[in-house]
């Protein structure tokens, strides 16, 4: 039986027993709104990379740097924006970064040289730092735990979705009006959703006129009342081994999925001959593969969860079973000499690889509780260390080495990954009632 089939007498009814309202719902699919909105205004620009070169000249290694400009204030950001949220509280604080990098977006059209979108790359990237640990903390009030995987796996999913169709549209927009209008475009989108999230959104569910006190005592029964604002107990939760192999883990992920993101369809334009338009097509087929493993990572885990597993193995399996399917299936796509056969083994990689993502960003809610949106920004950080790394060196690997080596490289930081997730214990909280918990 669904949380949401429970009867609760309402005494705002008389007494009268009604079902919950799903007001929750609607802040989730908010989230994937987001979500979807901050891939599709990052990875349009690795789209419209071979116009820029084009236009500007910009050899692969300078292309790399401009790219990594955006990861490496993407990765120094994620810890002040998750404190935002947790501080601020997340109405306030998401409404804020998204108004922020939507106007970095527009500006990336208005460039002029290497330089100049360094630093508005560099500028965009402190703004979408603070997107995922501030919605984590968003979620972290309103989702209960037996939804949480899901619930990560769904917004997430939207991230994918996000990155899938936008190589698709980029690539239309771009032959019709050239590199720079997708970038304006997206921005407005931005703009319009944090207006929305604005009028919609509450800090906790007492605060918010949509709830019923039947999803109220039914989020409350399971979280507690909640605080809008919180003081993070920073010595206490980065004194906890736990915080640090999940952000280990999740450095080794974030250098492999920012590899799909940012150079793979350098790849296949280079390597495998595709001009722009069919370029677009297939750079969206694995990440349309890796929005079905958000799904199905987040939902097989909770339902694991359901079934009395204990979030500890409940996360791990999922989580394991994903890397290793991504650490097989690399090798495999890279050297494959057929194109489809190539594209067909890297859906597979996305798919297993983003089996994992829904499952990481439930853990950061399971340890880090009433902190989770500062949790989830450690781990985001290093793991965006490893994405502005990989955007960073790919160039100068592919240049020394070839594509293959480059690949290569995911296949063993994935077998890492997995490695490390049997070492991980979603059942234990960092910290609970200024008390630490944990490894």
């Amino acid at each position: 039986m669904s949380p949401d089939a429970t009867l609760a007498a309402d005494p705002l009814a008389g007494g009268t027993a009604v079902r919950p309202t799903r007001a929750r719902h609607v802040v989730l699919w908010l989230t994937v709104l987001a979500y979807l909105i901050t891939y599709m205004d990052r990875v349009v620009i690795s789209t419209a990379a071979p116009s820029i070169q084009e236009e500007f000249g910009f050899s692969l290694v300078t292309m790399g740097w401009i790219f990594a400009s955006f990861q490496f204030a993407y990765a120094f950001f994620q810890i002040p924006g998750g404190w935002l949220g947790d501080r601020f509280g997340p109405r306030r604080a998401l409404t804020g970064v998204v108004m922020w990098w939507s106007t970095f977006t527009a500006m990336t059209a208005l460039t002029w040289s290497a330089g100049s979108m360094m630093v508005t790359r560099f500028l965009f990237g402190m703004g979408e730092a603070g997107a995922f640990p501030i919605a984590t903390r968003s979620l972290s009030r309103w989702m209960l735990p037996s939804e949480r995987g899901w619930a990560q796996g769904l917004t997430h999913a939207g991230a994918r979705l996000g990155g899938a169709v936008t190589p698709v549209f980029v690539a239309l927009l771009i032959v019709s009006f050239g590199w720079r209008m997708p970038f304006f475009l997206f921005a407005l989108a931005g703009l319009g959703w944090a207006a929305l999230w604005f009028w919609y959104y509450r800090d906790t569910p007492r605060e918010h006129a949509g709830v019923n006190a039947s999803e109220r005592a039914l989020i409350e029964d399971a979280l507690g009342a909640g605080r809008a604002r919180a003081k993070v107990p920073w010595r206490h939760l980065l004194a906890n081994p736990q915080l640090w192999l999940l952000s280990a883990m999740y450095f080794c992920y974030a250098y492999c999925i920012n590899i799909f993101l940012t150079w793979f369809p350098k790849y296949l334009h280079d390597a495998r001959g595709f001009d722009i338009a069919v370029m677009g097509l297939f750079a969206s087929m694995p990440l349309m593969a890796g929005v079905l493993g958000d799904l199905a990572g987040g939902w097989v885990s909770d339902l694991l969860v359901k079934r009395g597993a204990g979030l500890k193995m409940a996360r791990r399996v999922v989580a394991i079973v994903g890397f290793l399917i991504a650490a097989a299936m690399i090798p495999l796509a890279a050297s494959a000499d057929d194109h489809r056969i190539s594209i067909a083994f890297f859906c597979l990689a996305l798919f297993g690889l983003e089996l994992t993502v829904g499952v990481s960003w439930a853990v950061t809610l399971d340890i880090g509780g009433e902190y989770a949106g500062s949790v989830s920004a450690v781990m985001n950080t290093l793991g965006n260390i490893g994405a502005a790394i990989a955007a960073a060196v790919t160039g100068y690997i592919v240049s020394a080495s070839g594509w293959f080596a480059a690949f290569a490289v995911l296949a063993v930081l994935s077998v890492i990954a997995a490695l490390l997730f049997l070492a991980i214990d979603a059942s234990k909280p960092l910290y609970v009632e200024g008390r630490e918990r944990g490894a």
